[in-house]
């Protein structure tokens, strides 16, 4: 079995309207079309899984690209859900720990004696440290007392 993901679907393509349009390059053991858990609505997305691999790699160069209920979409073989590289925590990134929890992210001596974090030379600044030249007139603030004005 072979399952293709199916991107940029219209909000009125549904399960039926997916296999009846890729059942035309084999048998189509199953098609969704992912829904949105509050609304019901489709996420303009879904998935159809061939019965064999042929049929499969037909579909991916027959139909992507190409119009399906008035949308261009995209047809690409699916990834596991685990595979990849899913960093979690939503989409800012995920947790980067904390430096008062100890254990260092540093290579050791492995570059020759030369310590280098884990994160190369970048350094990483907070907001409050970025100098801004449209800012030289006004003085500076924190948040604290930017509230009680």
């Amino acid at each position: 079995m072979s399952k293709l993901f199916i991107g940029g679907l219209s909000f009125n393509t549904d399960k039926d309207s997916l296999t009846d349009a890729f059942s035309v390059y084999g048998p189509v053991s199953d098609a969704v079309v992912i829904l949105d858990r509050e609304s019901g609505r489709s996420k303009g997305f879904g998935f159809v899984t061939f019965e064999n691999e042929k049929d499969a790699d037909d579909a991916i160069e027959k139909m992507n690209e190409q119009e399906l209920d008035g949308r261009r979409i995209r047809v690409d073989k699916a990834t596991d859900r685990g595979s990849g590289d899913r960093r979690g925590g939503g989409g800012r990134g995920g947790f980067r720990g904390r430096s008062d929890r100890g254990g260092s992210r540093s290579y050791g001596d492995r570059d020759g004696g030369e310590r280098r974090s884990y994160g190369g030379d970048r350094e990483r600044s907070h907001r409050s440290d970025r100098h801004d030249d449209r800012n030289d007139d006004r003085p500076e603030r924190s948040y604290r007392s930017r509230d009680r004005d």
